[in-house]
């Protein structure tokens, strides 16, 4: 039955093509009563022609003419090729179709989950969840429509049919079809769990290999190309494992099958012998029954392919499902608005916000920023900044309390118009394996060359591109590898000011660059922050120097707020943690260079 459900739900995903569909079920079900003229009218014409002809002394009415028979013989026979052309071509159409449809509706769905989905699910995994499962989705579509349905049609008609003609005959089909049903459901009842455990590995070789791609330079640098491959050859000798069971018992029923062929026609010569011996059978019933036994078995074979088919793609299409029922945590509200372009004013209203609903993140966070502000974010890792900054562009939603730009509730805005209104710049820059110009124009699509340039003007990164053979069309590279780090946090400013957004937020935008690139940095960053509300993750304090409002976390409460110098003199945590840096810095300075250490010992 679980099958049987996730089938159906296959089919559900047709969507608009739905129609189609239903179309060509019932050319399937007269493709399938079409093909059932053949053995019949073949059976037909063998008992005319065994007749005897009429005897001109004795007299009688002469025999009927097999020709009309063997007309509609050929009608049907037409019929049947052509009907069966025309399913394939747009059966093959349709599934296509869908497939692309499907996979580009999923990678929307993926794309708008939350970032807590992400980081507990592998990429990799996810990219081999939407390949194998589209590809599953476009194989059961195919085969549904092309043979499947019109596999299990013709059963339903040909059973009653032969009990029709002669159901002596008859029953030898029936105890056929009971020990085809009988066997394959042991085969997928022993092998169900069988299949599951393999899918696991294939997810478990997609997300090693591509781990181990994503960090080619750690794999090379360490020496570790052997290991990793010896890791990817284990988990393949297990998913191989895994599988070779559930071959084997497929297996079976194909032999079963090849066997039942014989079988079944050697029964049915020696029953239909029988019976014609006692005039209960017509030698053109019995040629028909062997006609229908052969085309039974063609059928059983296409419906077993069927179920094996459906028990192979069973996992991969429940993988598929998992993900698609993933439901985002935050979402629009049926009536959210646009706000069009915000001025920056942002309020924390008593926010509280639990990741597993037991210990709070942030709890009770209250603050003002006016626009135009900066508010730098300070505390140990694990306080709440990052957390509280989260909140402010709907990573997640608050459990109490609530955020507010412009004095408007964010969750009373869409969500495509509240982050058009906010820049982040990463402490580690994102950019796409695409072109300069292509990574600059995330943050404003039609921007013109112009615009381009002003904007990385702005953020210190012209002359590096300019320098480059392709400028603005030079390609990033993957994760931008093909530009060191502090190219790379520049192209990232560049992005967020030529989005221009009223709100910018700087999460450690600066942490891992040496101090002559931290220095064109912060050049580029005095920039993109003038005139915008500004956050600031930092724990370097030299670079919140001059922030308007500096707040420090401790255990997601605000446990100290103010300007810089007034939290020196308060002297709390704050102070402490400015004294140790500040301290390390003087301590430095103090000591004497390897040089001048070398002439004095001289």
């Amino acid at each position: 039955m679980a099958l049987v459900r996730l089938y159906i739900r296959v089919l559900d995903l047709l969507g608009k093509e739905a129609r189609l569909g239903w179309i060509l079920a019932i050319a399937n079900l007269a493709l399938a009563v079409a093909q059932f003229a053949e053995p019949v009218l073949f059976g037909r014409i063998i008992d005319v022609l065994s007749k005897a002809p009429t005897d001109a002394v004795t007299g009688g009415p002469p025999p009927p003419s097999p020709w009309p028979l063997l007309l509609a013989w050929v009608a049907f026979g037409l019929f049947t090729i052509a009907c069966s052309a025309l399913v394939a071509l747009h059966a093959d159409r349709l599934a296509h179709r869908q497939r692309q449809a499907v996979l580009t509706s999923y990678f929307d769905h993926i794309m708008q989950l939350p970032l807590t989905f992400h980081t507990g699910t592998h990429s990799g995994r996810l990219m081999k969840v939407m390949l194998q499962g589209t590809d599953a989705l476009w194989r059961v579509w195919l085969g549904f429509f092309r043979e499947h349905f019109a596999a299990i049609v013709s059963l339903i008609v040909l059973l009653p049919l032969s009990l029709y003609i002669n159901w002596r005959l008859a029953g030898i089909l029936f105890v056929l079809c009971i020990v085809f049903t009988a066997l394959t459901t042991l085969v997928v009842r022993k092998t169900y769990g069988m299949q599951m455990e393999v899918e696991e590995h294939y997810g478990d070789l997609a997300a090693r290999a591509s781990d181990a791609l994503g960090n080619v330079a750690l794999v090379q640098s360490f020496t570790r190309v052997d290991a990793e491959v010896q890791s990817l050859r284990g988990i393949a000798d297990q998913l191989l494992s895994a599988q070779l069971p559930v071959l084997s018992w497929w297996a079976l029923v194909a032999v079963m099958t090849r066997a039942s062929t014989t079988i079944t026609i050697l029964a049915i010569f020696v029953v239909g012998i029988a019976l014609h011996a006692q005039g209960m059978a017509t030698v053109g019933e019995i040629v028909m029954f062997v006609s229908f036994a052969t085309m039974l078995i063609q059928k059983l074979e296409q419906v077993v392919s069927f179920i094996n088919n459906v028990f192979m793609e069973a996992p991969r299409l429940q993988e598929f499902f998992d993900v698609l029922d993933a439901v985002p945590a935050v979402r629009d509200r049926p009536d959210a608005v646009d706000p069009g372009r915000l001025q920056g004013l942002v309020e924390f209203q008593d926010v509280s916000f639990s990741y597993d609903g037991k210990r709070p993140a942030i709890e009770d966070v209250n603050f003002s920023a006016m626009p135009g502000q900066t508010f730098a974010l300070v505390g140990e890792t694990g306080a709440g900044k990052s957390t509280a900054i989260a909140l402010l562009h709907r990573a997640f939603d608050p459990q109490s309390g609530v955020v507010k730009i412009d004095g408007v509730d964010i969750r009373a805005m869409t969500l495509a118009g509240l982050r058009r209104n906010i820049g982040v710049v990463f402490q580690e820059a994102l950019l796409f394996n695409r072109s300069i110009a292509e990574n600059l124009r995330v943050g404003k699509p039609d921007a013109a060359d112009e615009e381009l340039r002003e904007a990385a003007k702005g953020a210190q990164a012209l002359d590096f591109i300019e320098r480059s053979e392709l400028k603005f069309d030079t390609n990033a590279g993957e994760r931008g590898r093909m530009l060191s780090g502090g190219e790379r946090q520049r192209l990232s400013i560049a992005r967020a000011l030529l989005k221009n957004p009223p709100i910018l937020i700087l999460d450690e935008a600066t942490s891992a660059l040496d101090a002559v690139t931290e220095q064109k940095v912060n050049a580029a960053l005095d920039t993109v922050m003038r005139g915008r509300t500004t956050f600031v993750i930092a724990h370097r304090l030299s670079t919140i120097r001059n922030a308007t409002k500096i707040l420090v976390f401790d255990k997601g409460r605000i446990t100290e707020s103010g300007t810089f110098d007034e939290l020196v003199a308060q002297g709390g945590y704050f102070a402490q943690l400015a004294k140790a840096q500040f301290m390390v810095q003087e301590e430095q300075k103090a000591l004497p260079s390897p040089a001048l250490a070398a002439e004095s010992k001289l």
